[in-house]
C-alpha cells in the first residue's frame, strides 16, 4: 500500500470536497391539481406538465 509522504492540509482536503453538497429538492405545486411536485417534472397525480397533459394516469379524466 502506498503511504503519503506529506500530510494533506485541511484547506487542501476541503477544496477537494467542495463539489459534494447535500442538495434539498426544489418543490412546487402542480398548477392543475395542487399536488407537490419537483420542478421540471411531470405531476404523478394528474400527469400534467406546465399546464398541459403529458402522460395519461388513472386519475386523468
Amino acid at each position: 500500500m502506498a503511504h503519503p509522504k506529506r500530510k494533506i492540509s485541511k484547506q487542501r482536503r476541503d477544496k477537494r470536497r467542495t463539489h459534494i453538497k447535500a442538495v434539498t429538492l426544489q418543490l412546487a405545486k402542480c398548477s392543475n391539481c395542487g399536488a407537490t411536485v419537483r420542478y421540471h417534472t411531470v405531476c404523478r397525480e394528474c400527469g400534467h406538465y406546465r399546464g398541459k397533459l403529458a402522460i395519461k394516469t388513472e386519475n386523468t379524466l
